[in-house]
């Protein structure tokens, strides 16, 4: 299970790298405890279905965020890619300015 929780934690590394700044009002306690629940589910799949679908997890992520991106952003005001405008991005994540 090692190349799964080294996948899970690269993922996880280069986003909060990389895009941290998005999750500016996100509690720590939830942050992390999505960190551990999202690598225990990784494990679990890849343990009790095989790597595939692990994999497959991997890739219905991936497209879950790009829906969110791509659609529902834009749809509701916000810029998918820079979360502009900054107010209504706060305002639908439930968020103080």
């Amino acid at each position: 299970m090692w190349l799964e929780v080294a996948i899970m934690a690269s993922i996880f590394a280069l986003g909060h790298i990389l895009l941290g700044h998005f999750e500016a009002g996100t509690p720590k306690w939830r942050q992390v405890g999505k960190f551990f629940l999202s690598i225990c589910l990784a494990v679990a799949i890849s343990n009790y279905a095989g790597r595939f679908w692990f994999y497959l997890f991997l890739v219905a992520s991936l497209i879950y965020a790009l829906v969110i991106h791509l659609w529902w952003l834009p749809k509701h005001g916000v810029n998918g890619w820079t979360a502009e405008p900054k107010e209504r991005y706060y305002e639908l994540r439930g968020w103080k300015l």
